[in-house]
């Protein structure tokens, strides 16, 4: 392919102007033979800031057995601790008020966090679709043209073949004549 609008065409039945963005630069890179994939992790891993990290963290290890096994294991002792072993001088004696705030406490933090977490895992989604999106246009893009490629490489060979098959005959009407 020596022209770049030959290529578009063969490709798609639209002109150029009517392609979007992502198939114009797919399109060029197939053109220009460069690749196009890249590792989404190192992407994102290299854009996000110190808060997106730390939301990562916190739901990573807020999201785990490790963290709710040993978040019931506090509980417990908490409980155990007010309501048996100081049971005339509990710090935080039995409907657990105390308590109870810092569990709120922790959950209105905790949510949030959370959820800009599972919004940047969307945003992460997006972008490895997006790029999945072009891997795999881009791979179609070279299976047709190699589909092409053998094309043309087997109608050269048959034309090749219908004129040595035309060279025999008129030998061979040459020899019988």
């Amino acid at each position: 392919m020596h022209n770049f609008s030959d290529f578009v065409h063969l490709h798609f039945d639209k002109p150029i102007e009517d392609l979007g963005d992502i198939e114009k630069r797919i399109l060029k890179r197939a053109h220009e033979r460069k690749i196009i994939s890249t590792d989404v992790n190192a992407v994102i891993a290299a854009e996000a800031s110190f808060g997106e990290r730390v939301a990562d963290g916190i739901a990573r290890v807020g999201g785990s057995w490790s963290f709710i096994i040993c978040f019931l294991a506090f509980l417990a002792i908490w409980t155990v601790i007010n309501t048996i072993i100081l049971v005339t001088g509990a710090f935080d004696p039995y409907p657990f008020v105390f308590l109870n705030l810092i569990l709120s406490m922790l959950a209105a933090i905790q949510a949030p966090i959370i959820m800009m977490s599972q919004n940047r895992q969307a945003e992460r989604d997006r972008f490895e679709a997006a790029k999945d999106y072009e891997v795999n246009l881009k791979s179609e893009l070279e299976v047709l043209s190699l589909h092409q490629k053998i094309d043309m490489r087997v109608l050269t060979e048959i034309a090749a073949l219908r004129e040595d098959v035309q060279h025999l005959y008129a030998a061979l009407a040459a020899k019988g004549a």
